[in-house]
């Protein structure tokens, strides 16, 4: 087998005529001789003309490829029993893996099933009424099942990210995602892949209990566990904990025990709304059209010593309330798979490290969540309700209030808000700086009183860590627990949550 490289303008199909010849160049051999072609990655280049750029495996004829398959799932009704506390990615992923190992994963969510949590998310949207334990960050597949479905990740050396993807297709994504650059569901269509998996996990004898929200941990004397909560006493040898980034009673209840909980940096800000039509404009130098895969965009800058970027890009998205306790306003971004919506969207956040938080070293290994948790309160609090404190871009970089704001894909709309007095000064300082520069350097255009900026953007990734044993990956107090994916600290997206819940099962 061999790939090649081949350009092809968008919107163009691409044909035998277009792989064979390079195919028979490639394999050393006469076009008639080139057997299958299949297209193995595609990503749009649109620096000049707007391209398709696409990598095709071929093989000669009589030559089959190597197929992708995944490992059997197998029936362990009557097998060990191992807990999971949270059916988000990286439970999710751990527990398919255990069905292979012949383990019996119980998964404990705290929230409701995928299709109820609908309702709650409405709630917290329509009527600002928030469900402590189900809303966009608490629930059957996590926070990212309503926050577009991104599969992008730079973790291939976490594992083999094929799993993920072909797990994925196989309980009913797109097979597009094993080939896009940058592939994505949809938050229309996550919620039922996430049923489907749970469909999966308890036809092969796992169990699911949802409304479970784990209240204590113990450590027994033969060392297995009980974990305690509202829906009952579970108790196994083994735990994996995968309880999110926004579980801050689990930070609090591991500090009250004196298990190792450390600060750790995340990154705070903005979610930057602008017209989609200027995106495409932008990204596609004035060459886009309707059928166009909606413009994107990613940058990543230092300013002062301290990283600004983009974060989680949602083309043709819309905003979205994430807080998961009352009296706080924290923003997200989500799209559906279409991608069509008139907005585009993206945390535009500044990293802060603990060290950045002198003022907040009372709380010993929780200053960043507390830190994290006063700006989002503050925010709440300058609009007492849900509406986003929001401001042009171009008034925040001139420390000016807006005297109107543009439309917004918010639901529970904007309030014109000084966001440059109301963030932290380490924060406000950097995003004044780094907008003209992404618009003057890197995105002409992007710099505009066009764009609205909404606060706060705070949940990129969990403030806190629990650290773990690098070889074995139990946490470095309790023997046979395992902290897992973005809530303990150790992954940041889908897949990269999926592949850090396959190694702690495969530990297990």
């Amino acid at each position: 087998m061999k790939e090649i490289e081949i350009s092809k303008k968008i919107g163009r199909e691409l044909l035998d005529e277009d792989v064979l010849p390079l195919a028979a160049k490639a394999l050393g051999c006469k076009p008639q001789m080139v057997g299958e072609w299949r297209v193995v990655r595609r990503s749009v280049d649109a620096r000049k003309e707007p391209l398709y750029r696409y990598r095709v495996a071929v093989v000669r004829k009589g030559e089959d490829f190597e197929e992708y398959v995944t490992e059997p799932y197998l029936d362990v009704a009557s097998a060990e029993p191992v807990l999971i506390v949270g059916a988000g990615p990286a439970g999710m992923f751990a527990a398919l893996k255990l069905l292979t190992r012949g383990y019996k994963p119980v998964i404990l969510e705290r929230g409701k099933d995928v299709h109820a949590r609908k309702f709650d998310i409405a709630r917290l949207s329509r009527e600002g009424l928030v469900d402590t334990d189900s809303n966009y960050c608490f629930g059957e597949g996590g926070a990212g099942t309503f926050s577009d479905g991104k599969l992008f990740t730079r973790s291939s050396k976490r594992g083999d990210i094929r799993e993920v993807l072909h797990q994925l297709v196989q309980f009913g994504a797109d097979p597009d995602i094993l080939v896009s650059a940058h592939p994505h569901i949809g938050s229309d269509k996550l919620p039922q892949i996430v049923e489907n998996i749970r469909k999966c996990i308890v036809g092969h004898g796992g169990e699911y209990h949802f409304g479970c929200r784990v209240e204590d941990i113990v450590r027994k004397a033969d060392g297995s566990y009980e974990l305690k909560a509202p829906c009952g006493s579970f108790s196994a040898r083994k735990v994996i904990l995968a309880c999110g980034h926004s579980a801050r009673d689990i930070y609090r209840l591991f500090v009250s025990r004196g298990w190792a909980v450390e600060a750790k940096g995340f990154a705070l800000g903005v979610r930057v709304e602008h017209p989609q039509w200027l995106i495409n404009k932008i990204q596609y130098h004035g060459k886009w059209q309707p059928f166009m895969p909606t413009a994107e965009y990613a940058f990543v800058t230092q300013i002062e010593g301290r990283g600004v970027f983009s974060f989680c890009m949602c083309p043709g998205g819309i905003l979205v309330p994430s807080s998961t306790e009352p009296g706080e306003l924290v923003l997200n971004g989500m799209s559906n798979s279409a991608r069509n919506s008139k907005w585009a969207n993206a945390g535009v956040v500044v990293s802060v490290e603990p060290e950045d938080l002198p003022h907040y070293q009372k709380y010993g290994p929780l200053s960043s969540l507390e830190f994290q948790r006063d700006v989002e309160r503050s925010m709440f609090d300058f609009s007492s309700s849900f509406k986003a404190p929001a401001q042009r871009m171009m008034d925040f970089c001139r420390r000016v209030p807006s005297a109107n704001l543009p439309a917004s894909s918010y639901h529970p709309g904007t309030v014109p808000a000084p966001l440059h007095e109301l963030l932290p000064e380490n924060i406000s300082l950097r995003l004044k700086y780094a907008f003209p520069y992404v618009g003057n350097k890197l995105m002409h255009g992007y710099y505009t009183n066009e764009a609205l900026l909404l606060g706060v953007e705070s949940r990129t990734s969990s403030p806190v860590r629990l650290p773990r044993d690098p070889q074995t990956l139990e946490h470095v107090d309790l023997p046979g627990l395992y902290p897992c994916g973005e809530g303990a600290g150790y992954s940041g997206g889908i897949v990269s949550s999926a592949l850090d819940g396959i190694r702690c099962a495969e530990q297990v």
